[in-house]
């Protein structure tokens, strides 16, 4: 019985022994991957080469396939970074320490990147470097936290161990994911088509204001200015004219104009309309001749107005179909020195036809 009990111990002592020391060999191992050593057993690679056996290839480049769709399929690609634990020390076989935990299944990385995607990791920046993730390299722990990648290496570098550096969670085991690339390119992408459309509305915008008027008044009339201007430097850049036969066709149109209004104007006036326009002439109760400033005769006026006989007053009294008054002889004179061959009203400036007043 003491000799079973002797070497139960001393199996244990030693599984402990090696257990210790396979442990202790391990510290000076690389954060990034722990089970890759830092230190290499420098050997002399060099060996000496049968000439006979080797053959020279000529590389034409033909055969070579383009790996740039898979490179691409790659780079989206999510990966454990962990590699494979290593084989279990007689001490754990044992159970006398706690063997390492086994590598997590694709379903439940599944469930921890949901609730990564929950608490909303890959939107906020890099709990470590406080910047976006942007298209860095981004990895998730198995506590559901993420980080970037060389961030993380150099936390575990300067703790000398693994940590989370957010729940303080020891040997996690870490996934290559790409969420925060992926948001970024969208962001991206909702930027750019920000910016195209912002640019084609104040396009459109722009084109509508040289099209519509606008509400304002003084806006509506420099836009009205505006389109008669280029509309009269269109006319004088498409057309080569001679200015002098120009403003003569001008002044023939005119003219041609006046004569129409002119005819329609020449309307023969009715005595009963005559009797109006005198009744209106009356009601402006003028007694002086606007020519000459001499009083008219009391035709115009009742006898009451004027005390005497109206022979004394020797210049007949004329009424225009404006109901204006003048002396016949001094409308005569004023139409002598007037120029057109239509004579016009010496205070409306209209076209005129004339009655002589009976004393």
């Amino acid at each position: 019985g003491r000799s079973s009990k002797r070497e139960a111990i001393a199996v244990s002592a030693v599984a402990l022994q090696d257990h210790i020391i396979h442990s202790h060999q391990l510290q000076d191992l690389s954060l990034a991957n722990p089970f890759k050593s830092r230190t290499r057993n420098i050997k002399n690679i060099y060996k000496p080469v049968n000439k006979e056996m080797v053959t020279a290839v000529v590389d034409t480049g033909l055969r070579k396939k383009s790996t740039h769709y898979k490179n691409k399929e790659d780079a989206e690609k999510e990966y454990v970074l962990d590699p494979s634990p290593p084989q279990l020390t007689l001490a754990q076989k044992l159970g006398l320490v706690e063997p390492p935990s086994s590598p997590l299944t694709a379903e439940e990385w599944v469930k921890i990147k949901q609730r990564s995607i929950q608490h909303g990791d890959s939107i906020q920046p890099c709990a470590i470097c406080r910047e976006e993730f942007a298209l860095q390299p981004q990895v998730l722990l198995s506590c559901s936290h993420v980080f970037h990648k060389a961030c993380l290496k150099a936390f575990e570098k300067c703790r000398g161990k693994k940590c989370c550096p957010m729940c303080r969670k020891e040997q996690y085991q870490t996934r290559v994911i790409h969420d925060g690339a992926r948001l970024f390119k969208i962001k991206c992408a909702i930027r750019i088509q920000a910016f195209w459309r912002g640019y084609i509305v104040r396009k459109w915008y722009k084109n509508l204001r040289k099209t519509v008027p606008p509400k304002d008044s003084k806006l509506r009339k420099q836009f009205l200015e505006q389109k008669v201007q280029e509309i009269s430097n269109r006319l004088l850049s498409s057309y080569d004219i001679n200015l002098d036969e120009f403003f003569s066709e001008i002044d023939s149109s005119i003219a041609a104009s006046r004569d129409v209004f002119q005819q329609l104007e020449e309307t023969v006036i009715s005595e009963i309309d005559w009797e109006k326009i005198q009744i209106q002439a009356f009601r402006q109760e003028i007694s002086d001749c606007p020519i000459c400033i001499m009083p008219l005769s009391p035709a115009v006026h009742p006898a009451s107005l004027f005390p005497g006989n109206c022979k004394q007053f020797s210049r007949q009294t004329v009424l225009l179909s404006c109901s204006h008054l003048f002396h016949h002889t001094c409308l005569r004179a004023f139409e002598e020195f007037s120029l057109g061959e239509r004579h016009l009203c010496p205070l409306c400036r209209s076209y005129y036809q004339k009655k002589i007043l009976k004393c």
